[in-house]
C-alpha cells in the first residue's frame, strides 16, 4: 500500500493550518512552507472544505482553519478522506467480505492483520500529535543552527 501525494499533502496542509490555530492561513503560505503547488493544495483544500475538516474566510485576512481542535483529527480519517480506503487488498474494503475465496484464503488473514497494524497506527496519530512533533524538530533545528553559529565565531 502506497499514500498518495495528494494523502501526504493534505495531511501536511491540515499540519499547517494546525500549527497556527489562532489565525487564517492562506494557501500560499502554505505552499510556500511546504514547496507544494498552490494550485494542487486549491484541489485538496475543496475537498477538506466539503467534509467539513477546514472553514474558508474571507477577506484580506482570510484564508483557512480547522473547523475542529487539532486533538479531534486523526490522521487516519484524513487519509481515508483524500485516500479512500486503506486496505491493503479490495477483499477487505468491504464491511463484508464478498470474495468467493474467502473461507478458502490462506492469505487473508495476514491482509486482515496488516490493515489492523495501518488503522492502529493512523487512528491513534492526532494532528495535535503531529503539531507537537513538528514542534520537536523545529526545537532541534534551531539548536542545530545556533550552534553552527557558535562554532563559526569562535
Amino acid at each position: 500500500m502506497k499514500i498518495s501525494t495528494k494523502g501526504r499533502y493534505a495531511l501536511r496542509m491540515m499540519l499547517e493550518f494546525a500549527m497556527h490555530p489562532q489565525e487564517c492561513t492562506k494557501i500560499s503560505q502554505v505552499a510556500q512552507r511546504q514547496q507544494i503547488s498552490v494550485k494542487y493544495l486549491e484541489q485538496i483544500v475543496t475537498v477538506l472544505c466539503k467534509a467539513g475538516y477546514v472553514k474558508s474566510m474571507r477577506g484580506a485576512q482570510g484564508g483557512y482553519r480547522l473547523s475542529r481542535d487539532a486533538a479531534d483529527y486523526t490522521v487516519g480519517e484524513i487519509l481515508r478522506l483524500t485516500e479512500g480506503s486503506l486496505s491493503p487488498v479490495a477483499c477487505l474494503e468491504d464491511e463484508k467480505n464478498l470474495c468467493k475465496r474467502a473461507d478458502s484464503c490462506a492469505t487473508l488473514g495476514i491482509w486482515k492483520q496488516l490493515e489492523d497494524a495501518i488503522s492502529n497506527v493512523v487512528d491513534h496519530a492526532t494532528l495535535a500529535d503531529l503539531v507537537e512533533e513538528q514542534k520537536k524538530k523545529e526545537q532541534v533545528k534551531k539548536e542545530q543552527v545556533r550552534k553552527e553559529t557558535e562554532n563559526s565565531h569562535a
